[in-house]
């Protein structure tokens, strides 16, 4: 014998694997020198044999991994040409062949068909078919990344330049705000000097008077309404029996002076004629001149005219005096010169009334008229200025708002790939109506044949059992708040998408009343082929 042959080593026999456990954990599953094993959670050792005999030993089941003698606990199915699956270990030795394990582990030998090289023949196939679905997708969900990175890029752009646009509009407000000032300062002094004209100080001192004299004239109004609460009190309350003359001719007075009939007539046929054939005696109407109000007037127009804008009506004078009269020569001189003599006309005159001005031949004109035009001109600069700017704050501020919504992972996707579609709507035809979703908007459903479009919801959310930034967050779509249904809820939209070259909606369905659920595909769920597949056990 060779000597060197007794030193390779000697082969080891592999252990058999235990039924029920995963590659994962047959590591785990073997006896100890004594011939003992411990459970899984370390609560307990018990003997290897006492493994796998149908008997639930260990707190947590692990010592049945291929019975089911433990509750909750599952079946490892090797599942050898297909992929491995985990079962329930309550459908273990049950008498039924479960899909999932292919091999039928599951049961007794000779229950189930070993099928696995036939699944796993057809599962590859169509798997191939859908890797190649997703590569497609995954490439055209590229161009929206793209898109979406192009589209940063140009808000990004947009705040910058807005920013530096609103630094030097700002600087222009705050110019033309000071000479808005200045002009208003201005214009209010030339108002003070136009309000100590006599009209206006003889208009202010009429209204002043109408003032006093309404307010007295309400003071006569409530003492004549308490008199004659007084005298109809002792009209109906006196007796001619007991009373003095005096008292009679104050009722007698007042029952002619308010038109009353006298209060021993009241319940006689009120178309009697005295005895003497004459009709009861009335005070005359009293005839107002056409120049003067009524009661009727007072009490509606006075209030009206007395919260007349004297300024204003004083600025209206003015321009109205300073307006040459219609055919005036001496104010449309300029009509009578050549055009080519009008310039230098006018520089002539505006010297010579500032030279007149100047040596106090001529008052400086401070109207009113000029001075607010000039206030008016400053203010409407502003006034401009302003909303300039306000538009430029307003779509710097959108800008910010739609780059946060494509840069986070809650509205646009982990890499923005839904903004390409913010927007875009999809169309299924079933029965008399058209399904219309509009991404990130609203959804209808549109008869065919004319009749009310109802509002089956606005987009409110993604998948709201998911965590933003995973994939299965992006598979499903809420609509709600849509349209009341007739004695029921409002309207709602689920729509479930998955991975597929095309945007389009295939199925519609109204899974309870007024609640419905769209299924379609989208390229922006086909992630790269890396990312979207799993390793599998063959």
């Amino acid at each position: 014998m060779i000597p060197w042959l007794l030193l390779l080593p000697l082969p080891v026999a592999r252990a058999a694997e235990v039924v029920g456990v995963p590659p994962s954990l047959q590591a785990s599953y073997a006896p100890s020198a004594s011939g003992s094993w411990k459970c899984l959670d370390g609560s307990k050792e018990i003997p290897w044999k006492f493994v796998n005999d149908d008997s639930c030993d260990c707190p947590d089941g692990s010592d049945e991994p291929g019975t089911g003698a433990c509750p909750n606990t599952y079946f490892y199915c090797r599942n050898e040409g297909h992929i491995g699956a985990n079962i329930p270990s309550s459908r273990v030795r049950d008498g039924l062949c479960e899909p999932e394990c292919c091999d039928g582990s599951d049961e007794r030998p000779g229950v189930c068909e070993n099928i696995c090289v036939e699944v796993g023949k057809e599962y590859r196939k169509k798997r191939a078919e859908e890797l190649k679905i997703q590569k497609t997708g995954a490439k055209i969900r590229s161009t929206y990344v793209a898109f979406a990175e192009k589209e940063k890029k140009r808000l990004e752009g947009v705040i910058q330049t807005s920013s530096q646009e609103i630094t030097v509009r700002e600087k222009e407000v705050a110019r033309l705000q000071d000479i808005a000032d200045r002009t208003e300062s201005l214009s209010a002094a030339e108002l003070e000097y136009k309000k100590e004209s006599p009209l206006y100080q003889s208009l202010i001192e009429h209204r002043d008077a109408l003032k006093s004299l309404q307010r007295e004239h309400k003071k006569h109004l409530e003492r004549e309404k308490t008199l004659s609460e007084i005298l109809d009190a002792l009209r109906t309350g006196y007796n001619p029996n007991y009373q003095d003359m005096a008292v009679l001719d104050a009722v007698r007075g007042w029952e002619y002076l308010a038109g009353l009939p006298h209060i021993n007539d009241v319940g006689k046929d009120a178309s009697a004629e005295t005895e003497d054939g004459e009709e009861t005696d009335s005070e005359p109407e009293e005839v107002i001149p056409e120049d003067e109000w009524t009661a009727v007037q007072l009490e509606n127009d006075l209030p009206k005219l007395l919260k007349t804008d004297y300024v204003s009506l004083l600025l209206e004078h003015d321009e109205h005096v300073m307006t040459p009269a219609e055919g005036s020569m001496l104010f449309e001189l300029s009509n009578y010169l050549p055009d080519a003599l009008i310039p230098q006309y006018e520089d002539f005159k505006d010297t010579l009334l500032g030279w007149m001005e100047t040596i106090g031949v001529i008052r400086p004109s401070v109207g009113v008229s000029t001075g607010r035009c000039k206030a008016t001109h400053a203010q409407q600069a502003l006034n401009d200025a302003k909303n300039s700017l306000r538009k430029v704050e307003k779509e710097k501020q959108t800008a910010e708002e739609d780059l946060q919504k494509i840069s986070d992972s809650i509205t646009f996707g982990p890499q923005g790939e839904w903004k390409k579609l913010d927007g875009t709507c999809l169309e299924k035809d079933v029965g008399d109506y058209t399904y219309e979703v509009c991404l990130f908007g609203a959804s209808k459903q549109k008869p065919k044949k004319g009749g009310t479009t109802f509002n089956l919801g606005k987009f409110s959310s993604w998948n709201p059992d998911a965590e933003p930034g995973t994939p299965e967050y992006y598979e499903k779509q809420m609509y709600t708040k849509g349209t009341k249904c007739w004695n029921g809820p409002e309207r709602s939209l689920l729509l479930v998408m998955t991975c597929g070259t095309e945007n389009v909606i295939h199925t519609v369905a109204e899974l309870e009343k007024c609640q419905y659920q769209f299924t379609g595909t989208s390229p922006a769920l086909c992630l790269p082929v890396s990312e979207g597949v799993k390793h599998e056990e063959l």
